[in-house]
């Protein structure tokens, strides 16, 4: 089995691993870039467009293609799942199609196409200007979320609670849409709908990740992660536990709401990743993505439930249906979390070798490399990493991580200062 994953542009070497992954199933991973730097994966499997209009992602894809044909199209990569709807779709193969990917990427089609079907989903309203973003929130009531069209990792997502608030946190986020890396790295050429700002309204409970696929308009959960964070204004994706400590029934009506939004969407045969708040005790859909969550996702669900995505993804790219039944949660707790560190440029980054080593840590994942410069909000949301730990409870896999995020040393030089 040949796959070929699409990176319209390349995130160092995070997708790796999971590219190992999937070989490790038995598929050979080829890897088509828009621009990338030619050292992530094996030469004989990967090519690079030198350019991210999808006009000439899809002509060297056919190209390879007609050589050596490909029996599916996958990405793990959020500003690449347009792309590779694109690509699957030029190449005669099973794939989501670029309308569905289209309102599965870009948040204001979504809440559009949510709104649509009657999918739960808070109140929102693109805006464009300051003043169209302080009479949006006076109409929702504060609080109110200010976030990207065409974002990602919680990058320039505020939470606001005040008209003075709004007016600190707007020109912050419009200046940083223009140049963020989510939006920057997607294809050119496609039509990815506004590139704007949305305020919508908070919701006040508990929010959950959901790794899922849909089959023909029903979907069935794989795995329910818990975010534990007593969370900032800005939303940094810290801390997460699972199994997940909902009960049976609260699953099912979480279950209907992600399958109405994955309709919604388009979205009638495709792995989903999905984001759930609770509001005055009721499941709403924050959003619906066509790909694999990040970070150590993929290793939780198995952990915790059983469920693999990355063989989820391997059967959609083929056309064939995922094995996986229902959701059941194991006996193992997980934890993990975002690694964070001050802002500044990085000098050097030490992990000790008795964390690599540690067996409690099922995922160590170090993203920046010295010389990178960390952003943190208002300017921006970098991370350091993830870490994430196996216990014998929660509390017990917590301590495990937050022993190893502790041990790992960063030097840092400058400071990075917010935007004025």
């Amino acid at each position: 089995m040949r796959l070929l994953a699409i990176e319209t542009v390349q995130l160092g070497d995070y997708y790796v691993s999971r590219y190992e992954q999937v070989e490790a199933y038995g598929a050979q991973v080829s890897v088509l870039s828009g621009l990338a730097d030619a050292d992530h994966w094996p030469a004989d499997q990967f090519r690079v467009a030198q350019s991210q209009h999808i006009g000439n992602l899809i002509a060297l894809a056919v190209r390879w293609h007609q050589d050596t044909p490909f029996d599916g199209v996958f990405t793990f990569a959020e500003s690449s799942v347009i792309a590779a709807a694109a690509v699957a779709a030029a190449l005669g193969l099973p794939g989501i199609g670029v309308d569905a990917a289209q309102k599965s990427r870009n948040k204001f089609l979504m809440r559009l196409a949510h709104e649509a079907h009657g999918a739960a989903h808070p109140p929102f309203q693109p805006v464009g200007t300051l003043d169209e973003a302080q009479a949006a929130a006076a109409r929702i009531g504060y609080p109110v979320i200010l976030k990207p069209t065409l974002g990602a990792g919680s990058s320039f997502v505020f939470r606001v609670d005040s008209p003075g608030e709004l007016a600190r946190a707007f020109p912050q986020a419009w200046a940083g849409i223009q140049d963020m890396g989510f939006f920057t790295s997607e294809v050119q050429g496609l039509d990815l709908g506004p590139n704007g700002l949305l305020i919508e309204g908070f919701l006040d409970g508990r929010e959950y990740l959901i790794e899922a696929l849909c089959w023909d308009g029903q979907v069935t959960l794989g795995s329910i992660v818990d975010r534990v964070t007593v969370e900032s204004a800005t939303f940094d994706d810290d801390v997460h536990h699972a199994p997940t400590d909902l009960d049976d029934a609260t699953i099912e009506r979480v279950r209907q709401v992600v399958e109405r939004g994955a309709v919604a969407q388009g979205l009638h045969r495709s792995v989903l990743h999905a984001e759930v708040r609770f509001h005055h005790g009721e499941p709403f859909l924050l959003e619906i993505a066509a790909r694999p969550g990040g970070g150590g996702l993929d290793h939780m669900a198995r952990i915790s439930a059983g469920y693999c995505p990355i063989q989820s993804v391997i059967a959609f790219a083929v056309g064939e249906r995922p094995a996986h039944a229902a959701y059941q949660r194991t006996a193992r707790h997980t934890a993990a979390m975002v690694l964070l560190c001050p802002a500044g440029t990085i000098e050097a980054i030490h992990v000790p070798e008795d964390v690599r080593q540690d067996p409690a840590l099922f995922f160590l994942k170090i993203l920046a490399r010295p010389g990178d410069v960390i952003r943190r909000p208002p300017a921006g949301n970098s991370i350091l990493g993830f870490a994430g730990s196996t216990g014998t409870s929660f509390e017990d896999a917590m301590a495990n991580a937050e022993r190893a995020a502790q041990a790992i040393d960063v030097t840092l030089t400058e400071a990075v200062l917010a935007p004025a």
